[in-house]
Formats: structure tokens, sequence, C-alpha cells
């Protein structure tokens, strides 16, 4: 019998699967040495290549009996320059530069922008991006089919590089016509995550989650300034968000990103709602066999400011060494887990408590679990909003999920502290205590004579209601 495999750690790994690391040997070697959550980017790839991924992941799920989450990444709008007539051309800082819709082949004094949407948006002061802002331009004059440009910062320019509009909301959907032959196609494929880019506003993730139907969890990646300006409101109408620090990084001041994800990570615990810390976590670990330690500080701060997952991106799915970063990613998250000073860190955040019978129980099965020393906190859940709300209590002890339902227990593999399992389903009070004294010694988390507390709502089998709490005592293998 293959031995249950347990995370000691409560923080999840993310890693996005490329040509380093697709095949199904590796996919296995990447989850055995840590990987919970596997991304497909659907800005790269055919769908026949994402597909045979998908097929890879289940196989090694079903080899190992432990669920694993995929979540694919929707690619967005993508803002770009057209072509150059000599492929790239120079802007020196206070020249002038004309960008329109005119197809003909760009200059060093013009090029194409095929958006009206961005000439529509702009006006006189108004700051374009040019690739990851390394090239500035500020609008001096402009129209619904061209602006004359100040060029800000000087630079190398060329052949469709990407545009950015920081602090200007662009009437434009977050989904593109790609976007939505992608989503069917992963929905199909049977994804437990969708990451939505370029969200901008309440609307566009309403959009999204009308699009899934509950087929799969909604993710927003937090990306644009005025995501973030309508943050609790997006928090609402979804399942979950992610710290895009890349784009983020782009269209604000890099001093203010560490802050905002500090505060975004708040506010997503605050609302229990998981929050994956992303991009250039461990960058040189795209060419090189270890990270950097400022890096390895990055990776810690985000588990210290409580994230529920942090992500691994171009180092596992096009680095040279995607194993030794998701070993590594694994090892720095094990060590803040075992720092005293985790738990105080974690434990000075209040979470606000809403006047319900469902977090007045969590919250109490956190203190028990504390008071009585008890090996575990089970819940049994059939939506998962019940194991929701024990992972955001960021209890000392593991939470051992139970429910019926395999999309449940797939997407919980991103949740902070949660260990899923499916089992079926339950009828009876007795029938739970057994069942969940059983499973918590079969998966290891208590030991005969342990007690473990046990969270649920009645009638069995309903979402939306935690209202019983159960200490039991583990009598061996039942």
């Amino acid at each position: 019998m293959e031995p249950v495999i347990r995370r000691a750690r409560s923080a999840k790994i993310v890693a996005t699967i490329g040509p380093s690391c697709s095949s199904e040997d590796m996919i296995e070697r990447l989850f055995l040495a840590g990987v919970d959550v596997f991304r497909l980017n659907f800005s790269h790839g055919e769908h026949e290549t994402h597909r045979i991924n998908v097929e890879r992941i289940r196989a090694v799920e079903r080899k190992h009996s432990r669920p694993i989450g995929i979540m694919m990444d929707l690619q967005g709008p993508k803002l770009r320059l057209g072509r150059f007539a000599e492929r790239r051309v120079t802007l020196h800082t206070g020249d002038r530069f004309r960008l329109d819709l005119d197809a003909a082949l760009g200059s060093s004094e013009r090029a194409t922008l095929p958006h009206p949407e961005i000439f529509a948006a702009i006006a006189p002061g108004t700051d374009l991006l040019v690739d990851d802002g390394k090239v500035r331009l500020t609008v001096q004059r402009s129209g619904p089919d061209f602006a004359e440009t100040e060029v800000a910062i000087g630079g190398v320019v060329s052949d469709h590089k990407g545009v950015n509009v920081p602090n200007v909301l662009l009437p434009i959907s977050a989904l593109t016509e790609k976007d939505r032959d992608d989503l069917s196609f992963g929905l199909d494929l049977g994804v437990d995550w969708v990451a939505m880019s370029f969200v901008q506003r309440p609307e566009d993730v309403a959009e999204g989650r009308e699009l899934i139907g509950g087929r799969a969890a909604l993710l927003a990646k937090l990306e644009k300034p005025s995501a973030i300006d309508r943050l609790s409101e997006i928090l609402a109408l979804v399942d979950g968000v992610m710290v895009a620090r890349g784009d983020l990084g782009v269209e604000m001041p890099p001093e203010d990103v560490p802050v905002l994800q500090r505060q975004i990570v708040h506010l997503a615990r605050q609302a229990g709602k998981p929050v994956i810390v992303a991009t250039q976590m461990m960058e040189s670990m795209i060419l090189a066999p270890t990270p950097t330690r400022a890096e390895a500080s990055d990776v810690a701060t985000a588990v210290y400011e409580g994230a529920d997952a942090v992500m691994l991106s171009a180092e596992t799915a096009a680095g040279q060494y995607p194993l030794e970063a998701v070993r590594m990613m694994e090892r720095i998250l094990r060590r803040v887990h075992s720092d005293p000073l985790f738990r105080t860190t974690l434990s000075a955040e209040n979470v606000v408590l809403q006047e319900t019978a469902s977090d007045a129980i969590t919250a109490a099965a956190k203190q028990v679990a504390t008071t009585m020393k008890a090996a575990a906190i089970v819940t049994f859940t059939s939506s998962g909003s019940t194991t929701l709300r024990a992972a955001r209590e960021r209890p000392a002890v593991p939470i051992l999920c139970l429910t019926a339902s395999r999309g449940v227990a797939r997407r919980f593999a991103l949740v902070w502290g949660v260990h899923a399992v499916q089992t079926k389903e339950i009828h009876t009070f007795a029938e739970m205590v057994q069942r969940a004294c059983h499973l918590a010694y079969a998966e290891g988390f208590a030991r005969d004579g342990e007690r473990i507390v046990i969270t649920a709502g009645v009638p069995f089998g309903h979402s939306g209601a935690t209202n019983i709490l159960r200490i039991a005592s583990v009598t061996g293998e039942i």
C-alpha cells in the first residue's frame, strides 16, 4: 500500500507546467517534491498540449490517490504595438512619437497601436508604458485614432512590444474571443481553478463567473490598479485571488507593490478566500540551481504574511532546474512553519467574525483544538464553506477536509493547511464521528488515543451552514 502523502507545512505550492517539466515522470517528481496545484498558462501552448498535460496530472493523481489541483490561467487582452520597418527603433528622451491605427510599418517617428479602446480612454498627460515600462511615453495630444506623445524615458522598441496604460480604466472586456474558446476547452478538460487576467472591475469577474457556471472555482489576478481600488467588491464575487506582482510592478511604483501584497493577503484572509502570491519568486532559478538570498526571503515573507500559496512560473515551465526550484520552495516553507514566530505572527492578526453560528463554531473549534492539544480539526463539507472557515482561522493543527465531491477536494489543494480526502456521503451523526476518527487515523493525522475536533453542518449534504462541533477520541483503525 502506498504511504499517504502529507505536506509538513500549511502554505501550498503552485507550479507552472511547460516544456521543462511536462513529461509524466517529471510531473510526478514535482508532485512528490511538493507541488499541490499545477498551472496551465494559456498564453502559451496549443489545446492539444494542455489536454495531454491534464491527462498526465490526472494519471499521477490516480497513482498516488491524492487530489491534485489544476489551474488554467487565461491570457486576457494583450495590448501591443505593431511591426517596425527595421524591426526595432531607438527612441530618445524628448523625442516626439506618434501612435495611430495606420497599419503601415513603424519608424522612429510613429508606430501602429491597433487598439482604438486606448485612444478612447487616454487624454493629455496620460503615460503609456512600453515593454514593461522600459520606455515611457507621455500623451501630449490625442484623438479617436491617434496620440501624439513625448518620450519621457527613451530606449529600444521592437515589434509587438506590450503597452500598459496605468491609472486608466480601459473599455475592454477581460475576456477575449481566445479566452472564451480556451475557457470552454479547459472546463471540458475538468480544470479546478480558472484564473482571469486583466480584471479591472467587478463586472469583469461577474462575466467570468457566469461563463464558468459553477464548473470550476474562479480566481481573479490582481494586476491592474483599478482592480485594487474595488478589491472588496471583487473579493465578494470570486473564490480566490492572485497577487500578480509583475504587472502590478509595471503599472504602479515598485515601492507600492510590497505594501499592496500585504494588504491583499490581509483582505483575502478576512474574506475567507485563498490568495496566491506570484511572479519572480525565485526568478534566478531559471538559470541557477539555487535562489538568491533575497528570493528566499521573498518567498518566506509571503508565507509569514499568511498567503495560502506561492507560485512558480518560468522557474518550472521553462527553467533549467524545475525540480530544484520546487524542492527549494518546499524547504523554505517548511522552515518558516517551524519558526515559533510564525505562529505568533499569524495569531496577531484577528479575523473579524460575522455574528453567525457558522463563524462562532469555527472560531471555537480552533480554540478547543489548542486547549485540548487536539491532533487535527476534521471538517465535513459539501460546498467547501465549512473548511474555508476553518482555514481562515489559521489553526495551529492540520485541517482534514472530508467531502463527497472530487471537485471540492481538488480545489482545496490550493487552500492553507487543508488536507482533503474524498469520501462517501454521511447520513447520521454517529457515522460522521466514526468516519472522522477512521480517516484521521488512516491518513496519519491522529494516533490511537489522540483527540480530534470535528465541525460540520446538519442536515448533512446541504451547503452553507456549520453548526456542529464535536470532540472525539481516536481508538485505532476502526
